[in-house]
């Protein structure tokens, strides 16, 4: 899922505070470009643990909507955007291995292992392809 969410962000004396009012998310950063990727790590992080639980992933509500976050005593704030990407931050971050069992034909395999075929390595390769999604590590 791609989308871009409004997000508030107020700066005081040690840090940015970071509120995503949309997804429940607070953080912080120790600048702004440090802010920027921590409200982007926390907000993929949250809709990826949604997807994983089969829960609604709540929609950008209108910026006219939001007039004061949960840290807007703190310091001066500003509204901003961040982009999300669930699915990139999933291929970034779930690399562990999944055991499948595909079936194949005797010959085929016969053929595979005498090329040095990696099988798995060109399931993936497909899988990729099929799919349209690059490996990212």
């Amino acid at each position: 899922m791609q989308t871009v969410y409004p997000v508030l962000f107020t700066k005081t004396k040690e840090c940015i505070l970071v509120e995503a009012p949309d997804l429940g998310i607070l953080t912080e950063g120790k600048d702004m470009k440090n802010a920027i990727e921590m409200a982007r790590d926390a907000m993929e992080l949250m809709c990826v643990t949604l997807e994983d639980h089969k829960k609604e992933i709540p929609e950008p509500s209108n910026t006219l909507d939001i007039t004061k976050g949960t840290f807007s005593g703190d310091g001066e704030t500003i509204l901003s955007y961040v982009d999300i990407d669930s699915g990139e931050y999933r291929r970034k971050t779930d690399t562990k291995a999944v055991r499948k069992n595909v079936t194949i034909p005797s010959w085929l395999n016969y053929e595979a292992e005498h090329a040095g075929i990696n099988i798995s390595r060109v399931l993936q390769e497909a899988l990729m392809n099929v799919l349209h999604v690059k490996r990212n590590f």
